[in-house]
């Protein structure tokens, strides 16, 4: 266990806050070697903390240490056909299609209604997969650098987002901070007892970071990746943990 506190929804929310002042204050967009430099770094903050995640939830011997990372590929396989299935990443592009939507019509005429912006901005940040998957790191393990990376990526996301609705936009951070507060809690307190005396802690971890890593995929602009379809390898990790080892 990495810490007691339940931060992660807390940093998200402070992200978006300092967001939206640094948008307000700033009165050129970040250059393009600034835009570059963000890039780089996230991509690679994200490949760390989900390699580390999966490294601190693996134990024992080698050879059961890398049991319990190829049953944690398995559960990412198969719950991304699961996740196809249930038609995930179809009900997450629909939300992400009404909120480019609104900041479409917002560049068109700026500014947009300050209302639009906090519907727009609040879809797009709480709609996030790598929100879920670090509200249950952080609910599980108090895990919250998933969290932290989130919140910079949002905040960076709000500085131009202020600039096309005003700082209303800063509103979102409320809906935010409940929203992955309250998973985090749930998992808190419903989920991770039964796992911890099962002894499925780990697996589910282990999960949670090999999906954080295809977010690298995204953010390097390797290849399209359906994160939202990898969601429930989660639910799937400790099932077959139950079943294989």
């Amino acid at each position: 266990m990495i810490g007691a506190s339940l931060i992660g929804a807390f940093l998200n929310a402070l992200g978006i806050l300092f967001g939206a002042l640094f948008g307000l204050a700033m009165r050129k967009p970040l250059t393009a070697q600034t835009q570059a430099f963000f890039k780089t770094a996230l991509g690679a903050f994200t490949v760390f903390w989900g390699l580390q995640l999966v490294y601190l939830n693996v134990h024992g011997k080698f050879t059961t240490c890398l049991k319990q990372i190829l049953i944690g590929v398995l559960a990412v396989f198969l719950g991304y056909w699961l996740g196809k299935l249930l038609r995930l990443q179809i009900a997450s592009n629909r939300v992400g299609h009404h909120a480019a939507t609104l900041l479409a019509a917002a560049q068109k005429k700026p500014p947009g209604p300050p209302a639009a912006g906090f519907v727009a901005a609040t879809l797009l940040f709480c709609a996030a997969p790598l929100g879920i998957l670090g509200a249950v790191a952080d609910g599980l393990q108090s895990y919250f650098y998933l969290l932290l990376l989130k919140a910079v990526m949002d905040g960076l996301a709000t500085m131009t987002f202020v600039k096309m609705f005003r700082w209303q936009v800063a509103l979102s951070a409320l809906p935010v901070f409940f929203f992955f507060n309250g998973i985090a809690l749930a998992v808190r307190l419903g989920i991770r007892p039964w796992l911890d005396a099962q002894g499925l802690l780990g697996s589910v971890g282990v999960a949670d970071g090999l999906v954080v890593c295809s977010v690298a995929l995204v953010i390097f602009e390797i290849r399209r990746v359906e994160l939202a379809n990898y969601l429930p390898a989660l639910v799937i990790a400790p099932v077959l943990t139950h079943w294989l080892a």
